[in-house]
C-alpha cells in the first residue's frame, strides 16, 4: 500500500516530469531542420522558422566562426513572433552542414544560395528579405548583399574592417547605397567599434547605428545584452515588414 506521502511524492515527481517533457517538446519544436544546395553542390544544413502570417518577410542569419545556426535559436523565435519567417543556416565546415571551412571567401556564395532559397519560397516575400550576421557573419552579409539586389535590409553585429581576408570597405557600403543597413558593437570591442566608424564615415550614406555598454562580441553581445536584440528585432520588423 502506497502511504500518503509516497503518493504525494510521486504526483509532485510526475507533474515535474510532465513538466520537463512538456519543456523539452518545446525546445525541439524551435523551428525545423532544412537543407540546400550551395553553387558548387555542397549540402547546408539550415533551421526554419516559419511565422504563421503568409506570406511574410524573410530573414537569413548567419553566425560567428566555429559555430553555429544554433546560437540564433533565441533571436529567431522572437523573429518568428514578430511575424518574420528566419532561416539559420550552417556555413560550410560548420555544424551539419558539408564543405570545409578552410576558405571563408568560399562561403559568400552560400550566403547567396541560402537567401535565393528562402525569397524563392511560397510563404515568403521576395521584395522583403534581409540578412544578419555576426562577427564572420557580419562580414558575409555584408559581402552578400553587395552583390545581391534581392537583400532590402542587413544588420551586422561586431564586423570586421578585414575578417582573415574577408574585407569590408567604403565601396562596399557604397554598394549597400538606398538599402537599410544597421550596425552593432560593443563600446568595450576596439576593433569593431572602429569598424563601425569607418564604415559609417560618410555622412551622405546615414546608417542606423547601435552602440552596446556589454563587454561582449558577435551573438555573444545579443545574448548578454537583451535590449540589443529587442532593438535588432524592432528594426527588422520596422524596415521589412512595412
Amino acid at each position: 500500500m502506497i502511504g500518503p506521502r509516497s503518493a504525494a511524492r510521486r504526483a509532485v515527481g510526475l507533474a515535474v516530469c510532465t513538466v520537463f517533457l512538456r519543456g523539452a517538446t518545446v525546445a525541439a519544436a524551435a523551428g525545423r531542420p532544412v537543407t540546400l544546395a550551395a553553387a558548387d553542390g555542397v549540402t547546408l544544413a539550415g533551421q526554419l522558422y516559419e511565422t504563421a502570417a503568409r506570406p511574410a518577410p524573410g530573414v537569413v542569419l548567419l553566425h560567428m566562426l566555429s559555430r553555429t545556426r544554433g546560437d540564433w535559436d533565441e533571436v529567431a523565435q522572437q523573429l518568428e513572433a514578430a511575424g518574420l519567417t528566419v532561416l539559420a543556416i550552417d556555413l560550410r565546415g560548420h555544424g551539419a552542414s558539408g564543405g570545409s571551412a578552410a576558405s571563408l571567401s568560399g562561403m559568400v556564395p552560400d550566403v547567396r544560395a541560402a537567401v535565393q532559397w528562402l525569397s524563392a519560397r511560397p510563404t515568403v516575400r521576395p521584395d522583403a528579405v534581409g540578412l544578419v550576421g555576426a562577427s564572420l557573419g557580419a562580414n558575409l552579409a555584408l559581402l552578400a548583399a553587395a552583390e545581391q539586389p534581392l537583400v532590402r535590409a542587413v544588420a551586422v553585429i561586431s564586423p570586421s574592417l578585414d575578417y582573415r581576408g574577408l574585407r569590408v570597405s567604403a565601396d562596399v557600403m557604397k554598394k549597400l547605397s538606398g538599402r537599410a543597413v544597421w550596425l552593432a558593437a560593443s563600446s568595450e570591442d576596439p576593433f569593431s567599434l572602429r569598424t563601425l566608424k569607418e564604415l559609417t564615415a560618410d555622412e551622405s550614406m546615414p546608417r542606423d547605428q547601435q552602440l552596446s555598454s556589454v563587454a561582449a562580441h558577435g551573438t555573444n553581445l545579443l545574448t548578454a545584452d537583451k535590449d540589443l536584440t529587442r532593438a535588432l528585432v524592432d528594426w527588422l520588423r520596422q524596415r521589412l515588414l512595412f
